[in-house]
């Protein structure tokens, strides 16, 4: 959005309130949840990089009222190609919430204390303007899945876990499926639920990449109950396996989501970070559309 096209929408949400929504339909949920729908949305990246307003006002008509943010800039205290203040300006007009944010952890696995210290600082600041209450660690490069470096990783959480508590924050790790490998008689989850305090270290739990490993959530619930705070959900191709939107492929979550109050669930979000029919907004609608009438009820 250019410069003066942003600077007249922001003038004008500090006059209109939340009115700047007044005309667009609004999808009514099919069935009652004690949560808000919610979206990682980086699953719409290519969307919120050409207009990120205009994209979030198309997904809230779909019913996703809450999000997960991705892309948060330390330097420029950015997100979106907006000053944190005014993203959340932006959202608190279009009634719309953040209650997670996935955050270039990845990038500090070697930086020094202080520097890795001033990073989560700048999460912090950024998650507190946002009225996020989780930091979500969510991505572990190649060169790091190994045992040696899972080790480090869980003392690093653990670090950070601790940092971002003492801030009034929750603090959380994202699995994919390469915790689930056999290293040297271990797998990296192992390593993580032995040596993190699961006080201080809450748990992100991926459906897509739990089922992709041959694992179930309930399975993982019942060795961590209370630890998942946060789910993500999205389906899997009958045959590539790659991502697919919800109810159209492989994953049968009528039966294999587990109980939220077992889990410690706080908040969802449905995802696809790829393989779409015809283009994200339409995948996330096709999703929005499935999970309503067979999930939402469950949850």
């Amino acid at each position: 959005m250019r410069f003066m096209e942003r600077r007249s929408f922001l003038k004008n949400l500090s006059v209109l309130g939340g009115s700047t929504l007044a005309g667009l339909p609004q999808l009514a949920c099919s069935m009652s949840s004690n949560y808000k729908m919610g979206l990682q949305l980086y699953t719409i990246r290519d969307a919120m990089a050409i207009d990120p307003i205009e994209t979030l006002k198309k997904v809230k008509t779909m019913g996703y009222e809450d999000f997960e943010t991705y892309g948060y800039d330390p330097n420029t205290n950015q997100i979106y190609g907006f000053n944190v203040n005014e993203f959340k300006l932006i959202l608190d007009n279009l009634q719309l919430t953040t209650t997670s944010g996935h955050f270039a952890f990845a990038d500090y696995f070697n930086a020094t204390e202080d520097k890795l210290k001033w990073f989560v600082d700048q999460c912090i600041q950024a998650s507190k303007i946002l009225n996020a209450p989780y930091i979500t660690w969510p991505w572990v490069r190649p060169e790091q899945r190994n045992a040696e470096s899972f080790k480090i990783l869980a003392d690093l959480l653990n670090r950070v876990a601790e940092q971002v508590n003492a801030a009034g924050l929750g603090f959380a790790y994202h699995n994919h499926g390469y915790e689930f490998e056999r290293w040297e008689g271990n797998s990296g989850y192992e390593i993580l639920m032995q040596l993190t305090d699961s006080d201080l270290v809450k748990l992100q739990m991926d459906m897509y990449w739990v089922v992709h490993s041959g694992k179930t959530p309930k399975e993982l619930v019942k060795e961590q109950p209370g630890r998942y705070v946060m789910w993500h959900i999205k389906d899997m191709d009958k045959v590539t396996r790659d991502y697919i939107e919800l109810g159209k492929g492989s994953i049968d979550y009528t039966q294999i989501l587990p109980d939220p109050v077992e889990s410690g669930l706080e908040y969802y979000y449905i995802e696809q970070g790829g393989n779409y029919a015809v283009n994200a907004m339409e995948s996330v609608q096709t999703s929005a559309v499935y999970f309503k009438k067979e999930l939402q009820h469950l949850i």
